[in-house]
């Protein structure tokens, strides 16, 4: 992440929204984000990741919380999310790696059709309640939904509920591709009116592949910035390993 895509206006902004009001404070619940994304398979799990190694390279203890995930992998008599093993390992391996992600299901399908095809049903209660085992260990939670922010947990819950319910401010992983214009503007309109609205910390542009035929992709990052309100805090290259210090961000 660039000095110039990151600027010092942009920290102060995105500041005010990830830290919260003094509640936050008075309550002694850590800093923390929501990261989202415009659609499923734009790299929330890549750019958490790099989140989490930056903070941990500042000396932030960091805890990482995936509330469900579906096409997990067999392990034995065990269900293993590869999304989490990536923030567990990034975050430096804190706590149980089970606590990371606690519910665990099978089919490649939105989480409540995954569980469903294994005769269950997604805890929605589990789903708020399983960050609270990161709450007194760590300075900032990082949490990661399931595809974008309208795309359904349970029966009854979408991501946006969550988020909402956490009252962690987004950040919206957008990929560098044709028509991203569109989709940002889309989750961060649905966020404003969702329910009394959703915080929002700001839009990193993530380069998904390295795809010469979109033209956009050279385009894109400064539309963005010209047509968000909440900030862009950064483009995220395609194999880029690490950000620059976000510590200025808490």
């Amino acid at each position: 992440m660039s000095n110039d895509e990151l600027d010092a206006g942009r920290r102060r902004q995105a500041r005010h929204r990830i830290f919260g009001s003094s509640s936050m404070s008075d309550h002694k619940r850590p800093a923390g984000l929501f990261i989202t994304g415009t659609d499923t398979e734009v790299g929330k799990t890549y750019v958490t990741a790099l989140i989490a190694r930056s903070l941990v390279a500042a000396g932030q203890r960091v805890g990482v919380y995936k509330p469900v995930a579906s096409g997990c992998v067999s392990d034995g008599d065990d269900l293993v999310a590869e999304d989490a093993v990536i923030l567990w390992q990034a975050a430096g391996e804190p706590g149980d790696l089970h606590d990371v992600c606690p519910q665990r299901f099978a089919a490649p399908l939105a989480p409540h059709l995954a569980a469903r095809a294994e005769g269950k049903s997604v805890d929605a209660e589990l789903l708020r309640s399983g960050i609270e085992v990161w709450r007194d260990r760590c300075d900032v939670i990082l949490v990661e939904g399931a595809g974008g922010l309208m795309s359904p947990l349970s029966d009854e819950d979408y991501n946006a509920d969550l988020a909402y319910e956490l009252g962690y401010p987004l950040v919206v992983v957008a990929p560098n591709v044709l028509g991203v214009i569109n989709q940002t503007l889309q989750t961060l309109i649905t966020a404003a009116v969702f329910r009394e609205g959703l915080e929002i910390a700001g839009v990193i542009l993530n380069d998904v592949a390295q795809r010469e035929d979109d033209v956009s992709t050279d385009t894109n990052l400064q539309e963005l910035i010209d047509r968000c309100s909440p900030p862009v805090l950064g483009h995220v290259r395609h194999g880029q390993s690490s950000f620059g210090d976000l510590t200025a961000l808490f």
